[in-house]
């Protein structure tokens, strides 16, 4: 399938096909899907996916009737790193976005904090597109550093 969004040229027969999902069930089933990871030369990624009529990939084909489709989706990287770490196993996820090394210098540690400050804290880490760990040691950092 080739498509064009937003000025981009996404191209199954010219990508890289990087991994493969299959939704549970049999190709029978309406709401089966499949879902193809792709890499194009310049580094970006997208999915192909097809379903029947009641998956996600369904479409509209007249008043009160479904068919199922396909569809190209444009993925950033960090949407893509998530889809392979959701469905592909590990050995082909590190093959896609490199070995993950296990930082021996941390430690899991179980904090008792306020429901409304933990949310803030959720909030505002997504906000900086880092985890909530990471924000916890930043702000520690900083108050070290006064």
């Amino acid at each position: 399938m080739k498509k064009i969004i937003k000025g981009k040229v996404y191209d199954t027969e010219k990508a890289k096909l990087r991994g493969d999902y299959y939704a549970p069930g049999s190709y029978r089933d309406f709401s089966f899907f499949e879902e193809h990871l792709y890499q194009k030369k310049t580094g970006e990624f997208f999915l192909y996916g097809s379903g029947g009529p009641a998956s996600r990939y369904a479409e509209s084909c007249g008043e009160n009737n479904w068919c199922g489709s396909e569809k190209i989706i444009p993925l950033t990287y960090e949407s893509a790193r998530q889809w392979a770490e959701d469905h592909l196993e590990a050995d082909e996820y590190e093959e896609i976005f490199g070995v993950i090394e296990e930082d021996e210098g941390k430690m899991t540690a179980t904090i008792s904090v306020n429901i409304g400050i933990w949310e803030t804290a959720k909030r505002t880490a997504s906000s900086k597109g880092i985890g909530i760990s990471e924000y916890i040691e930043n702000l520690i950092r900083k108050d070290m550093m006064k």
